[in-house]
């Protein structure tokens, strides 16, 4: 499992201009939960670089006040202008307790609809899931080998390992190998001819 070192500062005053101070100096007001206590600490929005900006899933190991903890992130919002990060929830990991996070979605194999003319498209990058920090994985793989034109695949198609639920939509595609509008007319033509030569 990927992690990412997080070194916070105890938050101790909580009042809007404290905030704005965290803000002011390029710090992260953050609060971690889930655990036996909750933690609230801002650090550096450097610290959280690789840990925002990516498509892979990683654990933060947050210390704060010389205790070091293992979260992943449950929320996070950015300034609606800048796009600079305001504020990051944590969820604790906890041995054996549940949590409900989200992880990527891996495409695996190749679908016998792009042999034939198609683009396979990935509808969907990340699924939720709950499970307990023992079963956690970086990701989700769905198999795409047996997709013909036109055809899907969807989150009931996903394997997941043992202690992981996916509690998306079942329902919901997660890839689709789309017919392309020229080999969709070709198809039609050929449909069109067939039915003129039935017809003769």
């Amino acid at each position: 499992m990927q992690t990412v070192a997080i070194e916070g500062t105890l938050r101790s005053e909580f009042t809007k201009s404290s905030t704005k101070a965290i803000r002011k100096e390029s710090g992260v007001p953050c609060v971690m939960y889930g655990g036996e206590q909750v933690v609230h600490f801002h650090a550096h929005e450097n610290t959280f670089t690789k840990l925002v900006y990516t498509p892979d899933f990683k654990v933060a190991e947050v210390t704060v006040d010389g205790t070091t903890s293992r979260a992943v992130m449950k929320d996070i919002q950015f300034h609606p202008v800048t796009d600079k990060i305001m504020h990051i929830d944590f969820i604790e990991l906890v041995p054996g307790q549940i949590v409900r996070t989200q992880l990527p979605i891996r495409v695996v194999g190749t679908a016998p609809g792009v042999k034939t003319g198609g683009k396979l498209l990935q509808n969907m990058r990340r699924a939720n899931v709950m499970t307990t920090p023992e079963a956690l994985v970086e990701s989700l793989t769905v198999d795409v080998s047996t997709l013909e034109l036109g055809k899907s695949v969807r989150i009931r198609d996903i394997k997941t390992t043992d202690g992981i639920t996916v509690t998306t939509d079942p329902a919901t595609p997660v890839a689709t190998v789309e017919i392309p509008r020229a080999l969709r007319s070709a198809m039609d033509g050929e449909d069109g001819e067939e039915g003129e030569k039935e017809e003769a």
